[in-house]
């Protein structure tokens, strides 16, 4: 029998499972990671913590299961997110700036003015804050010379293997540094955001070489089989890949995403990103959401609840928000508005609006948002059969409810909550000559209301998203 460990390094926590060549989990680990806002837009991590906490969480697994039986290891990180480092000592130089950090909303702007669409053509990415280019600049900036960036994956395959400097490919091409065409670092978009050729590490297929574990707490010698963005490890272990099936990852953000295959499709609004490559690219069209989950916590602090299941069950209590819209654009808007200058409202609200009432809107805004993105993806004249979804927050049937009419068609909920996990250990296991089953189907939730209603929903929405851009 062969064992992968899984690692899925996540913005609040990270996750390892030990899974066999069937598909069955063995044993699974999970802790929680800090993070904070040091000021206004400003949202960073502890690199260390990062560090320690995913080797914590693999040794955890490991040490649950045959070590004669670890084929090796596969990762799944948080994507977009920088790390600056010095390397020689391995000591991170500078805080974690997350995905969502906008710091450099200014000077994204400025630059989107002049090198927008070289940008956009090149990556298939907007100059947006999110991406990863803007925050590795910075942080040099403020570094000593010599030290070398990159994201979450280049981070965590150092420590693991003791040096060695690579970046995966579907994550290099979520930096705004990377050409799809050529799948290498880009030097127009280099000088464009001042970003040296020698900081950044080489970029690698899904499948590697990485290198073997050479650090403290985990077996010696066993081999990085398989890296991906967490995001698209969920599209892989849906089974896509191809325009058939389109998956929404919910999260602290949410990522809807459809494979394109060898298809380099582009769609306004959306990124075009490679999702992988093993023997050869796929390419995905997406549209990322910065606020779902973390709408929810918002909501959940605001009304004085608990934790985002109490709020669900005080949502539950009202058939609908009674007209409340919430915006959640705590930090701009992302697909398929791009608008860093939107902010968060709260709008519709009349007299007989309840604590409830709000609630609903809370968990409406998030399958609003993803319906956006969705209905973003399509050409004219097609439609949407199913959607299926994955992450934390599809316990929430009330959620799940709500996505399926706002869709208007089928939410498809996978039977484990961390779908990533399996698309990167079948990536791993694959070149071991095994076909990893994809993640089945656990309920469906069919859409409840009438076309005419759901129009009028979605107006509604799209009324409070002009009130958030105004």
């Amino acid at each position: 029998m062969s064992i992968i460990l899984a690692l899925d390094e996540g913005t609040t926590n990270a996750k390892a499972i030990a899974i066999d060549h069937t598909g069955a989990v063995l044993a699974t680990a999970s802790r929680a990671l800090g993070i904070r806002n040091a000021a206004p837009g400003w949202t960073e991590q502890d690199a260390a913590e990062i560090w320690e906490v995913s080797r914590a969480v693999l040794a955890d697994v490991a040490a649950a299961v045959p070590a004669a039986e670890i084929a090796g290891i596969a990762i799944s990180n948080q994507r977009e997110s920088v790390v600056a480092w010095d390397p020689a000592t391995g000591a991170p130089a500078g805080p974690v700036l997350s995905w969502q950090d906008t710091r450099t909303a200014d000077r994204c702007a400025a630059l989107a003015a002049t090198h927008g669409g070289l940008v956009t053509e090149r990556t298939g990415l907007p100059l947006d804050p999110m991406f990863s280019a803007p925050k590795a600049a910075w942080l040099l900036e403020q570094a000593p010379a010599g030290t070398v960036v990159g994201t979450v994956d280049s981070w965590l395959v150092w420590n693991l293997t003791g040096g060695t400097h690579v970046i995966e490919a579907g994550n290099a091409s979520r930096t705004l540094l990377m050409s799809l065409e050529t799948l290498d670092w880009d030097p127009a978009l280099l000088e464009v955001f001042g970003v040296p050729r020698e900081a950044l590490p080489r970029i690698v297929p899904s499948t590697g070489p990485f290198g073997e574990t050479a650090c403290d707490g985990l077996p010696a010698g066993l081999p990085i089989l398989a890296v991906m963005a967490d995001s698209h490890a969920a599209l892989r272990g849906h089974g896509g890949g191809a325009p058939e099936i389109v998956k929404a990852t919910y999260g602290t953000g949410s990522s809807v995403m459809q494979g394109t295959g060898a298809e380099l499709r582009r769609r306004d609004g959306l990124a075009t990103t490679l999702a992988w490559v093993e023997d050869a690219p796929v390419y995905a069209l997406e549209g990322n959401i910065r606020y779902s989950g973390s709408a929810l916590d918002w909501t959940a602090r605001l009304l004085g609840v608990p934790s985002a299941a109490a709020l669900g069950e005080l949502a539950a209590t009202v058939d609908d928000a009674a007209g409340a819209v919430l915006v959640p654009a705590f930090g701009g808007l992302g697909a398929p508005h791009w608008d860093a200058t939107a902010v968060g409202t709260l709008s519709g609200l009349g007299a007989a609006t309840g604590q409830a009432h709000i609630a609903r809107a809370a968990f409406d805004s998030v399958a609003h948002q993803v319906a956006d993105v969705a209905e973003a993806m399509l050409a004219p004249g097609e439609t949407l059969e199913a959607v299926r979804a994955d992450g934390g927050a599809t316990a929430s049937s009330l959620l799940m409810q709500a996505q399926a009419d706002a869709l208007g068609c089928d939410v498809v909920v996978v039977g484990e909550a961390d779908v990533a996990l399996r698309g990167v250990a079948a990536v791993a296991f694959a070149p071991l000559g095994v076909d990893l089953p994809a993640a089945a189907a656990a309920r469906v939730h069919h859409p409840s209301v009438d076309a005419s209603r759901r129009v009028a929903t979605r107006d509604a929405w799209r009324r409070g998203l002009e009130r958030s851009r105004g």
